[in-house]
């Protein structure tokens, strides 16, 4: 939501989202930069955001407003926010220099050292090529974030439509690489990775499409930009109530198999289920669990 709109702050409360971030920066127009600050702390300081994780995106490092960003947000309201999320990284050090100036403003002020996490937005090819190094860059790093719409600019993709593909483009995925790299670093560090915005806010057949791509792959979720995409968003990244129960039925299965019959591979259904099995049905347990999905059936052990 727009730091700049006192209006869609108060409106993002009400909201199913998961996570709502109160932007700072391409979304506000830079004279209104210094009074999107104020409105943003005090959205944070007097609105009800229970249920959601809370999130500030500030303008990126090359700019003039992102250390009093950082600070004044940090210092007006930094215990109510979860994260602030940096724009545009594309090495390490910008990292480093957020982690480095929160320890200093919570030593100040008197909030908890490292609680305050960072997402960090990779926007460009310098971003994709350092990925790794940006994934270890700081403790309290918590979010790689695909920003498709400047990342496709910076590498001369011929489109006007954010996250479509290209014209011209038939040979598969155009994004493939791109979303898998960001997957993998975050993964190697335990991150979380979610992709960014499909701007045809009104096309939600289009934006479950795209989202659907990236849940397929195994994001953690997708922005949406309006109210109208988030149910879309919901949707696609919580499994299938087939799945869910498939998932907990492999689970409660190898458990028993392993624990009471002491067998490590063994036949459920059609199915041979083992160890890997389990690690998978894990990843689609959890994440209906999370959607608060509940279980249709339950697993009945083979009598004699």
């Amino acid at each position: 939501m727009p730091g700049s709109n006192p209006r869609f702050l108060a409106k993002a409360q009400g909201l199913a989202a998961d996570e709502v971030f109160l932007d700072l920066e391409d979304s506000v127009a830079p004279l209104a930069k210094e009074d999107a600050r104020k409105n943003v702390v005090a959205a944070l300081r007097e609105g009800d955001w229970s249920g959601k994780t809370v999130v500030v995106r500030v303008n990126d490092v090359t700019t003039p407003w992102a250390y009093r960003d950082v600070i004044e947000v940090v210092e007006g309201a930094g215990d109510r926010l979860h994260c602030v999320m940096l724009p545009k990284v594309q090495d390490p050090s910008a990292v480093t220099w957020l982690d480095t100036l929160l320890t200093q403003i919570e030593r100040a002020v008197g909030l908890p050292v490292g609680r305050i996490g960072i997402e960090a937005q990779i926007e460009n090819a310098k971003g994709l090529v350092r990925i790794d190094d940006i994934a270890a860059s700081s403790p309290r790093l918590e979010t790689l974030v695909f920003g498709p719409a400047d990342f496709m600019a910076s590498i001369n993709m011929r489109t006007l439509v954010v996250g479509e593909q290209p014209p011209g483009y038939t040979e598969g995925d155009a994004y493939h690489y791109i979303l898998m790299r960001i997957l993998m670093a975050a993964r190697s560090h335990d991150l979380q990775a979610v992709d960014g915005p499909y701007l045809q806010i009104h096309d939600v057949d289009g934006f479950r499409r795209v989202a659907g791509r990236a849940a397929a792959l195994g994001f953690d979720g997708k922005w949406v930009l309006h109210p109208g995409q988030i149910e879309a968003a919901n949707e696609v990244f919580s499994p299938s109530q087939e799945d869910y129960d498939h998932a907990e039925l492999v689970l409660d299965a190898y458990d028993y198999y392993t624990t009471i019959e002491r067998r490590g591979a063994v036949m459920l259904g059609d199915e041979m289920i083992d160890e890997a099995s389990r690690k998978m049905a894990l990843v689609v347990a959890a994440k209906g669990r999370a959607a608060g999905l509940a279980r249709t059936g339950s697993f009945t052990p083979p009598t004699a």
